[in-house]
């Protein structure tokens, strides 16, 4: 991790229009640009750990990261993955005494701005349309979470895994590559069932795996399946 000087303000406006509804003044922006802390994470490190207390809120403005959450057993669930103009970590600092609710890391290399703990409230208190800001995000949050729970709770692996691909298929194939793990991270479940639903799907020629590329052979059996 390195401390970068902060950035202009027009470069910082990025921050909050390129995702979000809701978008930062100027010179709320230039209040932001005195408060935050540059941050640099290369890929694969750890910013965020659950159950830790919580040491500031993130706002990322260049790469992605991925927050999950990880059972006792070691099993993780990811619960989302965000870009440039998203934030997280931010429930906690509304919290006494807040932990992280969750893990979070880099999955690409990232700049972030970090906003800590101790400067949240001067921060709410001389840019009030940051609070703004910061609610939009709760509500996108939280229908992104009820909709992952619906997943979970309704849907059987075969239907979440048929979901998955026809969101994640560029035309009519998964151009990205993703690990059976990676799937299954994603998807609340194993990496065995995982590789049977993949099995299972290819017998039934809804898809087929042409090196390292998954093809929708056909697509209407596919959204058919993800009602399942």
């Amino acid at each position: 991790m390195s401390d970068r000087p902060p950035a202009h303000v027009d470069h910082d406006s990025q921050l909050f229009a390129s995702r979000s509804e809701s978008t930062l003044s100027a010179g709320a922006l230039t209040c932001m640009a005195n408060i935050v802390v540059p941050r640099a994470y290369p890929a694969e490190t750890v910013i965020v750990v659950e159950g830790e207390p919580c040491e500031a809120a993130y706002f990322i403005v260049e790469g992605n990261v991925e927050v999950y959450r990880m059972s006792f057993q070691g099993r993780q669930q990811v619960l989302v993955r965000l870009g440039p103009g998203q934030a997280f970590n931010t429930v906690p600092l509304f919290q006494v005494n807040g932990c992280n609710h969750a893990s979070a890391i880099a999955h690409t290399d990232v700049t972030l701005y970090a906003l800590r703990k101790e400067d949240f409230p001067r921060a709410l208190r001389d840019c009030p349309d940051l609070a703004l800001v910061i609610l939009q995000d709760f509500a996108n949050r939280l229908a992104h979470l009820t909709d992952l729970v619906e997943d979970l709770a309704l849907r059987s692996v075969r239907g979440r895994l048929a979901q998955f691909l026809l969101q994640q298929a560029n035309g009519s194939a998964v151009t990205q590559k993703w690990t059976q793990d990676e799937m299954a991270a994603h998807l609340g479940t194993v990496r065995d069932m995982i590789g049977r639903s993949l099995r299972a799907l290819t017998n039934e020629r809804m898809i087929k795996l042409d090196r390292g590329r998954i093809v929708l052979l056909d697509r209407a059996a596919l959204e058919a399946e993800a009602q399942n």
